[in-house]
């Protein structure tokens, strides 16, 4: 039995709230979902459905992923239980026939082709064009015909049924760019989610003139439109029939104020029709975060603009995909303005369960970065990074920050350059939730991954070492980028898929995994030495990791070729030495440093002693040799490059070899250099706000940081901390 919390946010009930949580188990502990129920305190079951998102070896469950409902009281928490032992009581819920979804509140039947729906049936009216296919519009003047091609289920459910419609826009009688759409159904609601991912399928940039996804409503009676905009409160903009449109572009965002964490919340943003009949309401996820966007309201018409016509400079390279949520409410016609208002903002924020770190700790799932106590300088430190990354503002780039060293630099020949979720920001939040079980370190996961998924991975290429792939920090997100083993990560993916249940980020996981077997058949890997540790070690990380999810053992064929790969790399040179001008052979502690890490997750899949003994040659090496006086270990082993290195990678590689040997002294070793990379205290949460290419920023620091740190300092003080070293 698990404890499942919900904080306290807003003023009024939920009833019948849809929600969900991804939780661990230790291996052998839940044999199957079947058995999986929720209850209040009071032990009144509440309807559920749960699936198994990732298994152990052995069959039981190792990631669980239930929906559930529950009520939520006033300015009040709320507290429920997930029971494993006992299986869930039958209750009416959704069905699914044919192509018609029945909620028991809205009947959808689908259409063909270029009709999302044949009818949208509420109140036991039926209404056929209450969302129409959106339209698009690039700036050559050329306008899409949408059709859909194919439906299939994705997860079917009682309590949650979601569609995913897949299609493409049509010039000339010629597909161009493909579009999927994803239909979110929940048990007695009368609305709807609706996903839309466009994906550019050509080998030319898509500049986007106008994405529109337009709803035509007959009205009777007395006509009501209104648009709602929110910072702190909603300013509602009425009208009793007459055009009202509402916009969000930079400009807009630059000279507002709001104080808001945008990944958790930032403000609400829809549209409401409303006759003597019924309403219809269209409400906009996160779109300041992802401007610019715009609502049109007027009498037999709503139009959401995805991109508003001739606004902003929404662009998509090759390959690249991005998909946007709106939902849709339908209501009564005498439902209150504030009530729907309220329905929007919850949609924005909606209440999400924890649990304790215990859960987390005790299913055996996460590296071991849970501190026995509570040390306040490194704890601050570690939410201080976590926290401090920028915010970039804009549809094709929420999600990701610019790296401004690498941009300083000139890598972007003076544009930006994204970090592309380097060192897998999305995974250093996820351990950072599961160790403190805030909320916002969740959220940071969600918007990090899905803008990873869309923007960041190769959707499109005739080139199979292409297609797939995970961009390496780049201009343009793509411009001038390189995917290339050391820099393709799949854990963050996983874990969002685990949090959320998306199949998307699974799939994209599986798709970069396999995107890395394919460079490694390539000539740069055939010769051990000829590429550097940074390459070979991420790669068996991200192929352990994919094992690990999977079960599969072909992925654990590549892991044995890249560490016998390390064994006669060693024998070769001595050492790891990485090859650096024409005539030299180097220490490179960092990239050492992934190794050992990279090897160290092989080990415990497959625990070997020669594997176990090269770990710990290489990190005695470094220890021996690559320290200055300061105790700091050096960055590069050259007279030009021998400066205390600030990468904390090191600090892991520490850890790792006093887990093999129980060695105290490689923690002692390590000591100096948690001090100094403490020393760099984190910027916190910038409110400065400025406009560049297609996008608002606020603050400076790149997401690279706390990814980069987040796993090696946690491990190594978790590890300090317990031998009473700190």
């Amino acid at each position: 039995m698990i404890n499942l919390s919900f904080e306290k946010i807003y003023s009024t009930d939920r009833i019948k709230e849809n929600c969900y949580i991804g939780l661990p188990f230790k291996k052998g502990e839940l044999k199957s979902k079947a058995t999986v129920s929720v209850t209040d305190c009071n032990n009144r079951e509440y309807a559920s459905q749960s699936k198994a998102a990732a298994l152990w070896d052995d069959g039981s469950v190792k990631w669980l992923f239930t929906r559930f409902e529950a009520d939520i009281k006033a300015n009040k928490g709320a507290e429920y239980l997930l029971h494993t032992d006992r299986c869930p009581a039958e209750f009416d819920g959704i069905s699914l026939k044919e192509d018609i979804v029945d909620t028991g509140s809205i009947k959808v039947k689908f259409g063909k082709d270029s009709r999302l729906f044949d009818y949208v049936e509420y109140r036991g009216k039926k209404y056929a064009d209450i969302v129409k296919m959106p339209i698009l519009k690039d700036k050559k003047g050329n306008e899409y015909t949408p059709v859909v091609k194919s439906r299939e289920v994705i997860e079917e459910g009682k309590l949650c049924t979601i569609i995913k419609c897949r299609g493409s826009h049509i010039l000339s009688n010629e597909s161009v760019y493909e579009f999927e759409i994803k239909l979110t159904f929940n048990r007695n609601k009368s609305e709807f989610e609706l996903g839309y991912r466009l994906i550019n399928t050509t080998d030319e940039r898509l500049d986007i003139k106008s994405l529109v996804i337009p709803s035509e409503i007959e009205t009777k009676g007395n006509v009501k439109c209104v648009t709602g905009i929110s910072n702190y409160k909603t300013r509602l903009t009425q009208s009793t029939g007459e055009e009202i449109f509402t916009y969000i572009d930079a400009e807009m965002l630059k000279y507002e104020s709001n104080e808001h964490n945008p990944e958790v919340f930032y403000g609400t943003f829809f549209g409401d029709l409303t006759d003597d009949e019924k309403g219809i309401t269209a409400a906009v996820y996160q779109a300041h975060q992802n401007f610019p966007k715009a609502i049109r309201v007027a009498e037999n018409k709503m139009e959401v603009l995805l991109v508003p016509e001739d606004t902003g400079n929404v662009k998509m390279e090759r390959g690249m995909a991005r998909e946007q949520k709106v939902k849709y409410f339908l209501h009564d016609a005498k439902e209150d303005i504030q009530s729907i208002n309220n329905r929007t903002i919850i949609y924005q924020m909606p209440d999400k369960a924890c649990v304790k770190p215990q859960v987390f700790r005790d299913a055996d799932v996460f590296p071991d970065v849970f501190a026995d106590g509570y040390n306040y300088d490194i704890e601050m430190f570690i939410t201080s990074k976590a926290d401090e990354h920028s915010r970039a503002y804009g549809m094709m780039n929420w999600g990701d920050s610019p790296d401004m060293g690498y941009t300083a630099q000139g890598r972007g020949g003076g544009a930006l350059v994204w970090t592309n979720n380097e060192y897998d920001f999305p995974h250093a939040c996820a351990l950072q939730y599961a160790r403190t079980g805030t909320r916002r370190f969740l959220d940071y996961v969600i918007v990090s991954a899905e803008h990873w998924m869309d923007a960041d991975v190769c959707h499109y290429s005739k080139d199979p070492l292409i297609f797939g792939g995970q961009y390496e920090h780049t201009w343009g997100h793509i411009l001038g980028g390189n995917i290339a083993c050391s820099h393709e990560w799949v854990e963050g993916l996983l874990d969002y898929y685990h949090f959320t249940g998306n199949i998307e980020a699974y799939n994209t996981a599986i798709g970069i995994g396999e995107n890395v077997i394919r460079l490694l058949e390539t000539p740069m890997f055939k010769n051990p030495g000829e590429a550097n540790a940074r390459e070979t070690g991420w790669a068996l990380r991200t192929l352990t990791a994919l094992y690990l999810e999977t079960n599969d053992t072909k992925w654990l064929e590549k892991c044995d070729r890249i560490a016998g790969h390390f064994e006669e790399w060693e024998n070769k040179y001595g050492l790891w030495l990485a090859p650096y001008t024409d005539n030299t052979a180097i220490r490179a502690v960092f990239m050492i440093s992934v190794a050992a890490g990279s090897l160290m997750r092989y080990y415990r899949v497959c625990p070997r002693e020669k594997t176990k003994e090269m770990i710990l040659r290489a990190v005695k090496d470094l220890c021996d040799n690559a320290r200055l006086e300061n105790g700091l270990f050096y960055y590069k082993e050259l007279p030009s490059l021998k400066r205390p290195g600030n990468n904390p990678l090191i600090l892991e590689a520490l850890a790792i070899a006093y887990e093999l040997s129980g060695d105290e002294e490689y923690i002692k070793a390590g000591l100096p250099t948690l001090k100094y990379v403490m020393s760099y205290k984190a910027a916190g949460v910038s409110f400065d706000k400025r406009i560049e290419e297609d996008s608002l920023i606020q603050g400076n620091a790149g997401t690279k940081s706390f990814a980069q740190l987040m796993i090696p300092v946690t491990v190594f003080y978790v590890t300090a901390q317990r031998l009473g070293l700190l």
